[in-house]
């Protein structure tokens, strides 16, 4: 089997995704000056069925009014099965040059991708549209996590898939009392020995779903972002759970708050430990390869090309963070 190579997608910093209901316009100002780096205008979750057609005016208002700056705009539209979605995404396409991609909540097979691909492909034929409206899909049911490498290989349009926890914990019907937090329930005692006193074990109830998100994603070329943390008054928590996602390879998180975006910002980033030891590790291999040599000792610890790697990753993001315009194609 020939492996096939991901197609080349744009570069976007996706630390931090700050969800803002399109049917609060007293917000988009504070967002625009905010530290987010992706921000979505919401028309689901967010607003109820009897405002999603104001809510879909206001979002085409701000995307052309507001000056958004350097940040990259999303939309939210309603799910497919809905009466929603399909003037959701005819009107922001066709009437948004500013708009950068389009979110997709709840797919549940790859076809529901095509079907957003396939619309897109119309509209930017009609107008003219030049810069391609780039795909994000949440990930927030069984189905679409039984079918997450699908749904990851449908369409090169596609860029980034999300995990919904929220909605993921209605769909398996879990018992959570915190979307994107810990559950006591989800906990293991140790052993019932004489005298002993039994200690609780918390384990993460989203582990598998996170890991087999990050790893689709990975496969595809796609960025991994990880979902809400539910309680806004928790930046601890909130900092934990992003350095959680961050360590099984999740590029960025969302944000329910604008709060909450500096934390991710800074979980996300490399930090300068990180950056430190791979200006050390490329020199040392610099070296080590003018030498003839395929691994050096760096602090005593064996680097090798597959380091050297890793440090380009590290090295890389460091640079998209300072560049000056946050997306390259």
């Amino acid at each position: 089997m020939i492996r096939r190579n991901p197609p080349a997608r744009p570069q976007r910093l996706q630390r931090s995704e700050l969800a803002v209901p399109a049917t609060s316009p007293h917000f988009f100002e504070k967002a625009a000056r905010g530290h987010a780096d992706v921000i979505f205008l919401d028309l689901e979750d967010a607003v109820s069925n009897d405002k999603k057609d104001r809510a879909r005016t206001l979002a085409v208002e701000a995307l052309n009014d507001i000056d958004w700056g350097d940040k990259t705009m999303a939309v939210r539209v309603n799910a497919l099965d809905t009466p929603w979605a399909y003037r959701d995404i005819i009107a922001v396409a066709e009437k948004c040059p500013r708009l950068d991609m389009i979110l997709l909540p709840k797919p549940a097979v790859a076809a529901d991708i095509y079907v957003v691909e396939t619309l897109l492909n119309g509209i930017e034929a009609t107008i003219g549209r030049r810069n391609p409206i780039g795909i994000e899909a949440l990930i927030e049911t069984a189905e679409g996590l039984c079918n997450v490498e699908a749904i990851a290989s449908s369409s090169d349009r596609l860029e980034a898939l999300i995990f919904g926890v929220g909605d993921f914990t209605l769909s398996v019907q879990a018992r959570d009392p915190l979307t994107g937090g810990p559950n006591p329930r989800y906990s293991v005692l140790t052993g019932a020995e004489d005298g002993m006193q039994r200690a609780r074990h918390w384990n993460d109830p989203w582990h598998f779903a996170l890991a087999r998100i990050v790893t689709a994603c990975r496969a595809y070329g796609l960025r991994a972002i990880d979902g809400p943390f539910g309680d806004v008054r928790d930046e601890a928590g909130y900092r934990a759970s992003a350095m959680r996602a961050s360590a099984l390879g999740f590029e960025g998180k969302w944000a329910i708050h604008p709060s909450q975006c500096l934390p991710a910002n800074e979980v996300f980033s490399p930090d300068p430990s990180e950056l430190a030891w791979a200006e050390q590790v490329t020199a040392a291999m610099a070296k080590a390869e003018a030498d003839g040599a395929g691994a050096v000792l760096v602090d005593g610890k064996l680097a090798d090309l597959a380091h050297l790697k890793m440090v380009r990753t590290i090295l890389d993001r460091q640079a998209l963070i300072d560049a000056p315009r946050r997306i390259t194609r």
